[in-house]
C-alpha cells in the first residue's frame, strides 16, 4: 500500500511539474486564464483522452469497411491476387527463417544446405518462396488504400467546411490574434479529435499493416503528428494546428487513390493521377508548409512576447515534419524520373516487390559464372542439365514444332 500511496505522488509532482504554465504558454500567461467562464470554452488537456476510445472505434470501422466494401470493391475493380506455391515444411529453414533471418548469406545457405540434405539452389528456392508467402496481397494494399482513401478524402472536405469561413485559413497571421484567448469551436474540437483518433488507430495497426520500405519514417512521422497535435490543442494552437492538418490531408487523399488505381489495370489513370498528385504534393509541402506555416510559427508568432520552451518544442516538430517532406519528395523526385524515361509510372518504390523463381535463378547462374572461370570449371565440359530443365527444354521444342 506504502509503495502505491508513494507512486501516486510521484506520477502527482511529474504531472505538476510537467504542465507549468512557462513551459507551454507565453510569457505572463497562466493556465488560469484559460479557463471555462461567462460562456467562454477554452481547449483543454484532458479533453484528449477522448481520442482513444474513438481509435478504437475507428479500428472497428476499418475492419469491417474492408470486409464489406474494400475487398468486393477490389474484386470489382479486377485486383487478383498472385498465386503462390506453398514451400515444403522444413523445421530446420523455417527455424533459420523466423530467428536469424530473411536473407542468408551463401555459406549459410550451404550450411542449411547440408544440415537439411538438401542442393544450395533448392535451399534459395525454399528461402525465395517462404518470403514471398509472408508478403501482402495485392487485396489486403488495395483495401487498406481505400481505407485511408475514404478517411483523408472525408477529412479534407470537412476540415475545408470548418475553416473555410474562418480568417486564419487565408491569412496565418490571424493564428496569432488575441492568442491564447481564443475560445474552442465545437465544430474544429471534432474535427481535431477525429484527426488524432485515426493516427492513434494508425500506430496500433502499424504492426499489422503492409510494411514498406519508408517503414521507420512513417512510425516517426505517425508519433510526431499525435504529438504535435496534443501539444496544440493543449496549449491552444488549434488555428495554426488546423492548418498543417489541411495541408497534409490535400495530398493524401491522391496518393492512396494513386495507390488503388495502381492495383487494378487502369494503368494511364494511375499515370494521370500520380502527376496531379506529385505537383499537389510539391506545392503544399515544398512549398506553402515552409513559406507559410513555418515562417509564421518562428517569426510572426513572437509578435511582442518572447520565445518560450513550447515555442521551440512546437518549431521542432514542425521542422522534423518538414525533413521527412524533403525525404519523400526525393522518392517521388525517382519515380518522376522513371515515368519520363519509361512513359509510365513503375510500382511504388517504397513497395517490396514480387520475387521470380526464373528470374532469380537465372541471375544466380550468371553470377556463378565468372566464379566457375576462376576456378578453372570453364575448361571442363559443362555439366548436363537436369531431368527437370530437360523437361522443360523438351516441351518448348514440342510446342515450337506443334507451331511450325
Amino acid at each position: 500500500m506504502d509503495v502505491l500511496t508513494a507512486a501516486s505522488r510521484m506520477l502527482s509532482s511529474f504531472n505538476e511539474w510537467l504542465w507549468q504554465h512557462r513551459f507551454w504558454l507565453p510569457p505572463n500567461v497562466t493556465w488560469a486564464e484559460l479557463e471555462d467562464r461567462d460562456g467562454r470554452v477554452y481547449p483543454h488537456p484532458q479533453d484528449m483522452l477522448a481520442a482513444l476510445p474513438l481509435a478504437l472505434v475507428l479500428l472497428a470501422m476499418r475492419l469491417a469497411f474492408e470486409r464489406f466494401i474494400g475487398l468486393p470493391l477490389s474484386q470489382w475493380l479486377g485486383v487478383r491476387d498472385q498465386t503462390r506455391r506453398q514451400v515444403k515444411p522444413n523445421a530446420t529453414l523455417e527455424k533459420h527463417f523466423l530467428t536469424e533471418g530473411h536473407r542468408p548469406k551463401e555459406p549459410q545457405l550451404s550450411l542449411l544446405a547440408a544440415r537439411c540434405g538438401l542442393t544450395l539452389r533448392q535451399t534459395q528456392r525454399w528461402f525465395r518462396r517462404r518470403r514471398k508467402q509472408d508478403r501482402p496481397q495485392l487485396t489486403k494494399k488495395f483495401c487498406e488504400a481505400s481505407w485511408r482513401f475514404l478517411f483523408y478524402l472525408s477529412s479534407f472536405v470537412g476540415g475545408l467546411s470548418v475553416l473555410y469561413h474562418e480568417s486564419w485559413l487565408w491569412a496565418p497571421v490571424m493564428c496569432w490574434e488575441n492568442y491564447p484567448n481564443q475560445t474552442l469551436k465545437p465544430s474544429l474540437y471534432w474535427w481535431y479529435l477525429l484527426e488524432l483518433a485515426f493516427y492513434l488507430s494508425l500506430l496500433i495497426r502499424l504492426p499489422f499493416d503492409v510494411k514498406r520500405k519508408d517503414f521507420k519514417e512513417q512510425v516517426i512521422h505517425h508519433f510526431v503528428v499525435v504529438i504535435l497535435m496534443t501539444f496544440s490543442y493543449s496549449a491552444n494552437l488549434l488555428r495554426i494546428g488546423s492548418l498543417v492538418l489541411l495541408l497534409h490531408d490535400s495530398a493524401d487523399y491522391l496518393l492512396e487513390a494513386c495507390k488503388m488505381v495502381n492495383y487494378t489495370q487502369y494503368q494511364h489513370v494511375c499515370d494521370a493521377l500520380f502527376l496531379i498528385f506529385s505537383l499537389v504534393f510539391f506545392y503544399t509541402r515544398l512549398v506553402l508548409f515552409p513559406t507559410q506555416i513555418l515562417y509564421t510559427t518562428y517569426y510572426e508568432s513572437l509578435g511582442n512576447r518572447g520565445p518560450f520552451f513550447g515555442y521551440y518544442f512546437c518549431n521542432g516538430l514542425l521542422m522534423l515534419l518538414q525533413l521527412l517532406h524533403v525525404f519523400w519528395s526525393c522518392l517521388i523526385l525517382r519515380m518522376l524520373c522513371s515515368f519520363i524515361k519509361k512513359g509510365q509510372m513503375e510500382k511504388d518504390i517504397r513497395s517490396d516487390v514480387e520475387e521470380s523463381d526464373s528470374s532469380e535463378e537465372e541471375a544466380a547462374a550468371g553470377a556463378q559464372e565468372p566464379l566457375q572461370l576462376k576456378n578453372g570449371a570453364a575448361r571442363g565440359p559443362r555439366p548436363a542439365p537436369t531431368d527437370g530443365l530437360r523437361s522443360r527444354v523438351a516441351g518448348r521444342l514440342t510446342r515450337h514444332t506443334t507451331a511450325t
